[in-house]
């Protein structure tokens, strides 16, 4: 039996009763990892590891994380271990700290076996421009379909059956789209609500430590590990962190969710709308009471140009120490400003070099307020309209995406109406800080696809409530690629 396609209270158990223990995971889990065909791995902790779970303290055996072998994305600081952030730039960099969330993990006794790629730096959607190339769909062994980005990695190590939980970041929607090409959970709590001390800054206000589950019940177990503030990042809440399983599995009876039409009206599979409006009956079935409300359109085509302009403005300026003098891959020069300007060019991948010229020019003095300010404008306008309809809402729900995993053939700039807004709209949660999370409603062609959830900020145990109620409803957990329920 392959126990590492298991949730994270199953394993637990396991270990608990003495079934299976942290070593024979952990070697498990290596040797799955070294077998990966989908590119999933920057790095894998093989020594590391293993000398981990050998002095891994029995007296953490109640932790949910105790002996679980992880992922983390290459783009949180790990101390002595590579942290590439899957660009050339940094290829070589070993840091001389932990992010703030893989120390958490670690003291949980969760037992780190791997840096997954991302997108490079993680700008991007489709896990195709990390510096070692396209990582797979684990749902499609003939690699034709994407997995998505730009937590392409981790989704594809825990939809692979490597491990059973992962870490991610979510900038736009970096971890819940992929969950929805991978059948999987991807949440993205509040922002603040975990610390990212440790976390390389892609757009700061957009950027949300986020993670990957089998089920949404691991989901809330994961966040009680590692919410709460942290003196160390600025942004980290004060908000009082509760108990987030505690009633996890009460009744939804009268909560109030919203379905933006508009949104759904972009969306032209009939096999998801069809799962879609299904799984709005499994909601009502259970007390919930769902109605369809309208965001202005104009708003809603505003969330993808809105989004590149902030955070392409903001990574120019959090990049800006990438230049080969203090750490990274230097390429020489005859002075300091020719050593940064090769390091850069040679460096950097052509989409991040578009990135930072769309954000150095929306910064530029004559052009700030035409382009960066009125983004900004436009940001309180999409954010102040969903505020609005959680007034009335406990949560918002849509479709996580037009589609199952698209094919590879079919990553375009060209803009369309369906794309514009039913492909991106879910970056409307981290312009509102909101927390969010995808999980698994239906297949197409034998691949997962999903809807999302979205409640106001800090009300993640309403949000994982209404999530776990709806998963109980499709008995679509525990997803492992190549094997469909």
């Amino acid at each position: 039996m392959n126990y590492l396609s298991l949730s994270l209270v199953e394993l637990h158990n396991l270990i608990v009763s003495g079934k299976v223990t942290p070593e024979q995971l952990v070697k498990d889990s290596l040797e799955l990892a070294r077998k990966d065909n989908n590119n999933a791995f920057e790095y894998i902790c093989e020594k590391e590891a293993i000398e981990e779970v050998k002095n891994l303290d029995p007296k953490l055996k109640d932790s949910i994380f105790y002996g679980i072998p992880i992922v983390i994305k290459d783009n949180f600081s790990t101390k002595d271990i590579p942290t590439t952030g899957s660009s050339n730039i940094l290829k070589g960099y070993i840091p001389l700290f932990s992010s703030e969330v893989a120390l958490r993990l670690k003291k949980a006794g969760a037992i780190l076996i791997g840096k997954t790629t991302l997108d490079e730096l993680a700008m991007g959607g489709s896990g195709t421009t990390g510096h070692l190339g396209t990582t797979f769909n684990p749902w499609d062994p003939t690699h034709q379909h994407l997995i998505g980005g730009s937590s392409c990695g981790s989704a594809a190590a825990i939809s692979g059956g490597i491990v059973p939980f992962a870490v991610g970041s979510d900038t736009g929607d970096s971890v819940r789209k992929p969950a929805n090409n991978a059948g999987l959970v991807g949440f993205k709590p509040t922002w603040g609500r975990i610390s990212r001390y440790g976390l390389f800054p892609f757009a700061t206000s957009l950027d949300h430590v986020a993670y990957f589950n089998r089920t949404v019940e691991d989901a809330a177990l994961t966040l009680n590990v590692l919410a709460g503030r942290d003196e160390k990042d600025a942004s980290s809440s004060l908000v009082p962190v509760v108990d987030f399983v505690k009633n996890i599995n009460d009744s939804i009876k009268g909560k109030k969710i919203a379905v933006i039409k508009e949104i759904v009206d972009s969306i032209n599979n009939k096999t998801i709308i069809d799962a879609f409006n299904k799984s709005i009956n499994m909601l009502r079935d259970n007390g919930a009471i769902v109605d369809e409300v309208s965001v202005d359109i104009k708003l809603l085509k505003a969330i993808y140009p809105t989004y590149i302009i902030i955070s392409c403005a903001e990574a120019t300026s959090n990049n800006a120490n990438l230049d080969g003098i203090k750490f990274g891959n230097r390429i020489e020069g005859d002075s300091f400003e020719q050593v940064m300007i090769n390091t850069r060019n040679n460096g950097f991948s052509e989409l991040i070099k578009r990135r930072f010229v769309i954000g150095s020019f929306s910064l530029l003095s004559e052009n700030a307020n035409e382009l960066f300010i009125r983004a900004q404008k436009c940001r309180r306008l999409i954010v102040d309209a969903f505020n609005k309809v959680f007034e009335n809402y406990d949560a918002i729900y849509c479709p996580a995406s037009p589609s199952a995993a698209p094919l590879m053939d079919s990553v375009s700039d060209t803009l369309s109406n369906e794309y514009l807004i039913a492909d991106n709209y879910l970056a409307y949660g981290n312009m509102g800080g909101f927390p969010s999370i995808t999980l698994p409603i239906g297949f197409e062609n034998g691949l997962p696809f999903g809807a999302n959830l979205t409640a106001k900020p800090f009300d993640e145990s309403n949000l994982l409530k209404i999530a776990n109620s709806l998963e109980k409803a499709t008995g679509l957990s525990s997803l492992v690629a190549g094997k469909e329920k």
